[in-house]
């Protein structure tokens, strides 16, 4: 038997031959490497980084793309979702580098473990937006324990405030960098932005479920100091190679699976704005125009096909990067939280923030301003302190284009853009959470059991529970 485990860009070869004696040495555990340095645990797990926004579901549930066949996942047929890849692939390698000794010559131990340290807390939060409660305390330990206990989001929530705030004190950003970094090539600086960013993020989501917490862990990351620039940008930065290429150009080219065009929500939101994204996010029909493909219909008509817009080419080439959190995300929240009262300066601030996001965000996506002061005249977009937190939630939605898990939990925070469900779909809701893994109810159903009976705003294992910042 061959298995192939994937090491930053090595593969390791373990070879068992077919008999029943061999000396241990020929034997590794695939989720317990024992030669894996730490630098090379953390690597491991920055592969998965892509996964978290390139899927089959995350870009359907903010409405970004619509299916041109096969509809299922945009009419929320599947309800139940598996999170044991994540538990047994990244946060596995993190929880072995920060239980393990290090080795200094990789670079400074306290960088290693405070680089492991917001990687685990950045999986933990897309995962515990996704699910809710979740085995967290319980987890990592193998067969010390085979039957975890799911804690509570709020518990998650807050050791991941505490894991963020320890790292940003422990980085050394003097003579810092560690060895085998594929996001920032060691740069301590950048890392620290980044987990004061998402620790920003975080502390947002509670602007309904607990806000003056919320208000105290946004004011602590941003004095830690954020992303300055778009420079400082998380992106996964795939490669014009097979091994690490793409998803949407797998899908697209490899397959030849057109399945994904833009959605009418979207295309209907940006075309009459004259966006300058929108050339970016999708290409023109065979009429030079931009169409959105109604959302989750089930049965498209054939006509419609050739005149609707396609996922756009330049975002889905084989070494194309994929975005996950930015310099205009960071901006977006800033904006936010002056208008909530969180940071000083009122709608001044707020709109300041506002404007520099969208900027930022067009310089993002097309590569230059252009655009950017005539978009800004129209006046749904010029800044209206009545109608603020809808134009940012607007303009964020806009922004998070193809990260449609981050999108979809800012839409449940915000209930902004405004969208609808597909007809006869999900009971004619767009979902709230995903269900959890069918076979927990069967190998861990006392703790499936006690989470689920435990949903803070009650309901079923499903879509249409709450998880809890979700405020009704």
């Amino acid at each position: 038997m061959i298995k192939f485990i994937k090491l930053s860009t090595i593969l390791v070869l373990l070879t068992a031959a077919g008999c029943t004696k061999f000396d241990d040495k020929y034997y590794v555990d695939p989720n317990n490497p024992s030669k894996a340095s730490g630098t090379q645990l953390i690597a491991n797990a920055q592969l998965f980084l892509p996964s978290m926004s390139s899927n089959a579901y995350g870009p359907l549930y903010p409405q970004y793309l619509s299916l041109t066949t096969f509809t299922d996942n945009s009419r929320y047929m599947t309800t139940s979702f598996n999170f044991a890849d994540w538990y047994t692939g990244p946060l596995m390698d993190l929880q072995t580098a920060l239980t393990n000794p290090l080795d200094a010559n990789e670079g400074p131990v306290e960088n290693q473990v405070a680089v492991a340290s917001v990687l685990k807390a950045y999986f933990m939060w897309f995962l515990t937006d996704r699910w809710g409660d979740l085995p967290y305390s319980d987890a990592f330990q193998r067969l010390n324990k085979i039957a975890p206990k799911y804690d509570k989001q709020q518990a998650i929530y807050d050791s991941m405030f505490n894991l963020l705030t320890t790292a940003n004190a422990a980085f050394i950003l003097t003579n810092g960098a560690i060895k085998n970094d594929i996001i920032y090539n060691g740069d301590m600086g950048k890392w620290k932005r980044f987990g004061n960013t998402i620790h920003m993020l975080m502390a947002l989501r509670l602007s309904k479920i607990d806000p003056e917490k919320g208000k105290a862990e946004f004011a602590k990351a941003l004095a830690g100091g954020i992303m300055t620039a778009n420079t400082d940008n998380l992106f996964f930065p795939h490669l014009a190679d097979q091994s690490m290429e793409n998803y949407w150009y797998n899908s697209f080219t490899r397959l030849g699976r057109e399945w994904y065009a833009l959605s009418k929500p979207l295309v209907d939101y940006m075309q009459p704005l004259n966006d300058p994204r929108l050339p970016v996010f999708g290409n023109k029909n065979k009429d030079g125009n931009y169409v959105g493909l109604e959302f989750g219909k089930a049965v498209p008509n054939a006509n419609d096909i050739p005149g609707i817009s396609l996922l756009g080419s330049g975002l889905r080439q084989q070494n194309s990067p994929v975005y996950l959190t930015t310099y205009a995300q960071a901006l977006f929240a800033k904006a936010e939280a002056a208008k909530l009262g969180w940071i000083p300066g009122g709608d001044a601030e707020a709109k300041t923030n506002y404007e520099e996001a969208i900027r930022q965000s067009i310089i993002m996506w097309t590569g230059s301003a252009t655009g950017f002061d005539v978009f800004m005249l129209n006046p749904s977009i010029i800044y209206n302190p009545a109608n603020a937190i809808r134009q940012i939630a607007y303009q964020r939605w806009v922004h998070l284009f193809l990260n449609g898990y981050e999108a979809w939990a800012e839409w449940r925070r915000t209930d902004f853009p405004i969208l609808t469900a597909p007809a006869g779909a999900n009971d004619g809701k767009i979902p709230r959470r995903e269900g959890y893994p069918t076979v927990e109810a069967q190998i861990n159903k006392t703790n499936y059991d006690a989470a689920v009976a435990a949903f803070p705003y009650g309901g079923s294992d499903g879509l249409n529970a709450r998880v809890w910042w979700d405020k009704p």
